[in-house]
């Protein structure tokens, strides 16, 4: 295939297999190589995948001329070395979340991205579900009106990170979900975070988030790490209708209510008051039909279309760092005992909205 490019995944631990095994069977890639220090573990995943170059130098990999772009699976804590180090060597770049550990050095990343005229890609992938990508649609049409408050819970019985507390490791799954289905992006006036670590483990096990938006409405964030039952759900209000995405509900992920409030609101005489007469609607519930694809595969697709079209990625660098802008000011507002910190997203550009359709 004459557009067919090469790619080399770098790390072969938790998610890095995943990527491995849907770059091999994209149609767009060829897997040239799998990259990590421990040379049996990403032999392992090469063999896995039917098969790839192994490689434990990473300075090997970039000074490859035949591999076009890197695939970055590597801890958080080393994201910029390795992606700064693949830009200059003229790579393009497709990284694990979150971008950086810091808002700071994921500015450096977009920048360098930018100055050389590579595509630097943020692997949000539940923007790639089909779940996900209905919702982005059936806001842009104006089925729900305009958005009014999104509540959102990702807790479970999971694995408490050496690295990093919950809000970083579980909070940018939810946070870039907002900024792919709201119009604009993920910009909020502020954001308030509260965490407890009732275990003692030296960082904050369960976390709340509250981001206020500029209209009026408000996104809450709800992440847990010590829950018995696993949920991952998602209520966004609008003023017309009310979706709820059940992400482990296979047969229904997505339910639309037409059900709400609505106020109509009148001046008084006086014009000192106003007087607000609530009514309620109750209408039909239904459940659109989604389409079947792995999301990594469409975001390996949506990865060779940004670099074959010259055109930022849909969760491209800057989208990656509006994420980071907010996990930045929740550590700090978590610091202060939960107060309001304003979110410096001024770097990162609006959010790219991009047309819908992606081959998986």
């Amino acid at each position: 295939m004459p557009d067919r490019r090469t790619i080399a995944v770098i790390g072969a631990g938790y998610w890095g297999p995943n990527l491995a095994r849907n770059f091999k069977a994209n149609p767009d890639w060829e897997l040239a190589a799998i990259c990590d220090l421990d040379r049996e573990r990403a032999q392992r995943v090469a063999d896995a995948v039917g098969g790839a170059a192994v490689v434990t130098s990473l300075d090997e990999v970039l000074a490859d001329a035949a591999i076009d772009a890197v695939a970055i699976a590597t801890p958080a804590r080393t994201h910029h070395d390795v992606v700064c180090a693949a830009l200059a060597a003229g790579k393009h770049v497709v990284v694990e979340k979150p971008l950086a550990d810091s808002r700071e050095l994921g500015e450096r990343m977009v920048r360098a991205a930018a100055e050389r005229g590579l595509v630097l890609m943020t692997d949000h992938t539940y923007c790639y579900t089909p779940a996900v990508m209905r919702i982005r649609q059936l806001i842009e049409e104006g089925e729900l009106g305009d958005i009014l408050f999104v509540d959102s819970v990702r807790i479970n019985l999971g694995l408490i990170q050496p690295d990093v507390d919950v809000f970083w490791d579980l909070a940018p799954h939810d946070l870039s979900v907002l900024d792919f289905i709201l119009p604009g992006g993920l910009r909020p006036k502020s954001v308030s975070a509260q965490g407890a670590d009732p275990l003692g483990a030296g960082k904050a096990c369960i976390g709340y988030l509250s981001l206020p938006f500029g209209n009026g409405s408000i996104a809450h964030v709800h992440v847990n790490w010590l829950s018995p039952t696993k949920i991952r759900q998602m209520v966004i209000g609008g003023t017309k209708r009310t979706l709820v995405w059940d992400d482990l509900n296979p047969q229904q992920r997505l339910s639309i209510y037409d059900r709400g409030v609505d106020i109509d609101r009148q001046s008084a005489a006086t014009a000192e008051r106003r007087a607000a007469t609530v009514s309620y609607r109750l209408g039909d519930t239904w459940s659109p039909a989604l389409p079947e694809h792995e999301a990594l595969a469409a975001m390996a697709s949506e990865f060779a279309a940004a670099i074959s079209e010259g055109r930022p990625a849909r969760t491209d660098g800057h989208a990656g760092m509006r994420v980071l802008s907010v996990l930045d000011a929740a550590a700090i507002s978590l610091r202060a005992a939960g107060a309001a910190v304003p979110v410096d997203a001024g770097h990162a550009s609006p959010s790219n909205r991009s047309p819908l359709e992606v081959v998986a």
